[in-house]
């Protein structure tokens, strides 16, 4: 049987997975990376994830230790302003949450989820300590006092002190260490899309609210001398269905409507994608030499730029636990600790966002109005909007 030593597996070679490596490989880890398909890392490609991600500043701080930064930058939108509108009301609200008055540096930055695989792939073939291995898988795990042994679907066995799962929300490292999880359906799904306008975004993310779900238009860098945009557009799986069926002209034609034209009439750009919304939380996020990230731990809507910024705080905690714990990497007391410092901002953030889909997703007149009305309270008094801004950049 082939054998490997490593300090640290990682499950899953998704972004958050291949930022786990690049990070931990930096901080000195010796760190193999397993996944069952190669990181598609061209937006052309079959397969291709062409959503985004917008970076916030504690994320994007993140990549810069993770030495990843310097290569994103320049393919980077700054998001300086973050804008509801609420057009479903009697009387349609607009509010601007401007990041300058609270910081210095805007609230984040957007990328190509593609492009993201492709820098943190190119920087973990650079680096001698991690090993990125595509076409295998985490298939079962014995948990020692001193270590873990992984068997992987080739039949090889890893022996590590810590076994991160960041294998998404069907994870098999979760389901291995015998974690439960709480999941709620909303019956919703998202179709996602870029998209040019005539109008300039000047870097501001706008979230148009009326019934089904938000309809979300994050800055990109121009395409072909045009203003862009990508687009999260939410609603009922039926409602979605339908839109899935239209031909490029129609659906157009109703994303411009569902916009409520803030930017102008918008063109398509390339292929439209579809996935399920669901909320999912781990009953617990650590067991016996190992730990969960991101969607392996928690799952939520994509509202607020929330998920892949907590999957990246959850590794920034367990990157820094695990180097002021270098000699008991993956010990009962550093699992402890990181279970402590991120399971309950899980769980707020988790229920938070799940309060704001199911607002968003009102089809009522009155809901309508009183959705409005709470974005005018939450914008309106100052105390109140720097709050909740600092909250969403990631502070409890």
């Amino acid at each position: 049987m082939n054998r490997i030593q490593a300090d640290i597996l990682i499950s899953g070679g998704g972004v958050a997975g291949l930022a786990a490596a690049v990070a931990f490989g930096t901080a000195g880890f010796n760190v193999i990376v397993v996944d069952p398909a190669p990181p598609v890392t061209d937006a052309a490609r079959e397969g291709a994830d062409l959503r985004t991600t917008a970076f916030l500043q504690s994320a994007q701080a993140f990549l810069d230790r993770a030495g990843l930064w310097d290569a994103l930058a320049p393919e980077a939108t700054a998001l300086s302003i973050m804008r509801i509108v609420d057009a479903g009301s009697n009387t349609p609200v607009s509010r601007d949450f401007v990041a300058a008055d609270i910081s210095d540096s805007p609230f984040g930055w957007n990328l190509p989820n593609w492009l993201l695989r492709r820098v943190m792939v190119d920087q973990i073939a650079a680096m001698d300590c991690v090993k990125l291995r595509t076409g295998v898988a985490f298939a079962d795990m014995v948990a020692r006092l001193d270590q873990a042994l992984v068997r992987l679907t080739d039949g090889t066995q890893v022996s590590a002190q810590l076994v991160i799962g960041a294998d998404g929300r069907g994870s098999t490292v979760r389901q291995a260490a015998g974690i439960g999880v709480s999941t709620t359906r909303y019956g919703q799904k998202a179709v996602t899309f870029a998209v040019t306008h005539p109008g300039p975004h000047n870097g501001i993310s706008t979230e148009v609210h009326r019934a089904g779900g938000p309809f979300t238009l994050v800055p990109l860098p121009d395409h072909k001398g045009q203003p862009c945009s990508s687009v999260v557009w939410m609603d009922t799986g039926p409602r979605i269905a339908a839109l899935e069926a239209l031909s490029d002209q129609d659906f157009t034609a109703a994303a411009t409507d569902r916009s409520a034209e803030v930017n102008g009439p918008l063109t398509l750009v390339g292929k439209r994608s579809v996935w399920p919304i669901i909320t999912q939380i781990a009953d617990r996020i650590t067991a016996q030499r190992t730990a969960l990230v991101a969607e392996a731990a928690h799952v939520m809507p994509p509202i607020g730029a929330q998920g892949l910024n907590m999957s990246l705080a959850d590794m920034a905690c367990l990157l820094d636990l695990s180097v002021a714990n270098r000699d008991g990497l993956g010990g009962p007391a550093m699992l402890a600790a990181y279970e402590k410092a991120r399971h309950g901002d899980m769980r707020f953030r988790v229920k938070g966002i799940d309060a704001l889909n199911r607002a968003s997703m009102a089809e009522s007149g009155l809901a309508h109005d009183l959705r409005a009305l709470g974005v005018k309270a939450l914008h309106d008094v100052s105390p109140v909007r720097h709050r909740l801004m600092k909250m969403g950049l990631g502070a409890s």
